[in-house]
């Protein structure tokens, strides 16, 4: 074993903020022998954990359940309910669906969050790390002060020190949420009851996964997209399948329709666009973005430079322009992912600590937008392998030719892989139930440079969703020779 050039028991680390790439680096920095301190204002797990991913994609599986169910029929069955014989031929009527109890579906969708928090922290304490829950901010690049909720104040001196404060729901000034009808994305836990007419500003990944699962759940929604269609930054096929699936289930999808205003009116809130036209609805969710945290924690008087946007300027292994100061996560706004954040911090304190490093590569990420059904993607998009006149062939095959898709109902997603055309796959598509599942293989033959024909030549169980991703991949091994 090669000895580090520094005595790593002599190395004190500082982390601000305990989301994933806080936490993650705080373990790997105690693994390294280094002492380790982190200052998380709200909780262990950060945002990610209390009120984003954890949450949301709790809410959007309850949902998720919803829509299983009103398929149902389509395979035979029926629910048991007196006088209702005969009655499913056009699919459930409103007696026989499951009602959503809201409060209750809020409360375990916290309680999860709050235990999977707490997970975090008893880890962190078995790990040796000290935990203090309050606000930082740097003085100077080596020394970080805290204020404990319970007012005291304490400074920690630092050899290394991690930002990873995440970032917040974007705030319009003619739109500003009051947690009880105007609403952004951390504060839907707090309903009681379904929003009757829920008016969803932002058609980005936050706005499509919640309009889609609250219209799931019951409520009638209306999403207003400032752009020609939803999910504008993404896979332009997968984009097109999800807004149909959305107006099937009776979404109301409103097309280059910037909001200008949002305010409450006496039992409800009135939503105005830019061309004058007015949308009323009992709530409004704002999906309109995030910005970094990064106001307050005296970054630039440390020697950090921010971006034009407020992010932290962070090269491959999240070093800042302050010597012995790291960032981390949404902050520094390379990738609003969670897998990214984990990955950023633990290559910091790698580098940090003088430990073998590889720097972050962004082309072997997956990323998954939790709509029903699910949008997965990994590597070169199709627009980008045009925008830099990359040469690639694509095929692209529909689910319903799958036979385990057929068993089970599912009519719509596709599997679409990209490849150059000497095979090497350059990345995919994956539109279905689970995608996020899904998407591995892809990532795998991405990540390690296969071909088509490695991904081809693999077995796959029959049937099986995955059965698709080979074959498409022999669809392109066809193209080749053509």
């Amino acid at each position: 074993m090669n000895t580090p050039i520094h005595d790593l028991q002599a190395s004190r680390v500082v982390v601000v903020g305990g989301g994933p790439g806080g936490y993650e680096a705080a373990l790997v920095a105690r693994r390294l022998g280094a002492q380790v301190t982190v200052v998380e204002r709200t909780g262990l797990g950060g945002a990610a954990v209390l009120t984003d991913a954890v949450p949301s994609k709790t809410l959007i599986a309850t949902a998720e359940w919803m829509t299983i169910a009103d398929r149902a029929p389509d395979l035979g069955i029926r629910l048991d309910v007196p006088g209702a014989s005969g009655a499913a031929a056009d699919g459930p009527k409103e007696s026989e669906r499951h009602r959503v109890d809201l409060d209750e579906v809020n409360a375990r969708v916290l309680a999860l969050a709050a235990a999977q928090s707490q997970d975090i922290r008893a880890r962190l304490d078995r790990e040796g790390v000290r935990v203090v829950i309050g606000s930082a901010r740097l003085d100077g690049p080596q020394r970080v002060v805290a204020q404990e909720d319970g007012g005291g104040e304490h400074a920690f001196e630092a050899d290394v020190v991690l930002v990873a404060t995440g970032a917040t729901p974007r705030v319009l000034p003619e739109a500003r949420p009051d947690g009880e009808r105007i609403l952004t994305w951390t504060q839907l836990y707090d309903l009681k009851s379904l929003p009757e007419q829920l008016v969803v500003v932002g058609s980005g990944v936050t706005g499509a996964e919640f309009a889609g699962a609250y219209v799931s759940l019951g409520s009638d929604v209306v999403l207003v997209s400032s752009r020609d269609r939803v999910l504008p930054g993404e896979d332009a096929d997968a984009a097109a399948l999800i807004e149909e699936v959305f107006r099937s289930r009776g979404m109301t999808v409103m097309s280059r329709s910037r909001a200008q205003s949002v305010r409450r009116t006496a039992d409800g809130v009135l939503v105005t666009l830019a061309d004058g036209r007015t949308v009323e609805g009992s709530h409004a969710l704002m999906a309109v973005g995030s910005t970094p945290s990064t106001t307050g924690l005296g970054l630039e008087e440390a020697g950090v430079r921010l971006t034009p946007s407020g992010h932290i300027e962070v090269d491959k292994v999240s070093r800042t322009s302050a010597r012995g100061v790291y960032a981390a996560g949404d902050v520094t706004g390379v990738l609003p992912l969670a897998s990214v954040a984990a990955m950023q911090g633990r290559i910091a304190m790698s580098h940090a600590l003088g430990d073998a490093v590889v720097p972050l590569a962004l082309r072997g990420v997956a990323a998954n937008i939790f709509t029903a059904p699910e949008i997965a993607t990994v590597g070169s998009s199709e627009a980008g392998l045009q925008a830099s006149g990359t040469p690639y062939v694509t095929s692209m095959l529909p689910l319903t030719r799958n036979p385990r898709a057929k068993m089970l109902g599912l009519k719509d997603g596709f599997v679409k892989l990209f490849a150059h055309p000497t095979g090497q796959v350059l990345g995919g598509v994956v539109v279905a139930p689970r995608a996020s599942e899904l998407i591995f293989p892809i990532t795998l033959a991405v990540s390690h440079r296969l071909t088509v024909d490695d991904v081809a030549s693999a077995f796959t169980v029959y049937p099986s969703i995955t059965g698709s991703i080979a074959e498409v991949a022999r669809m392109l091994h066809h193209v080749q020779e053509g």
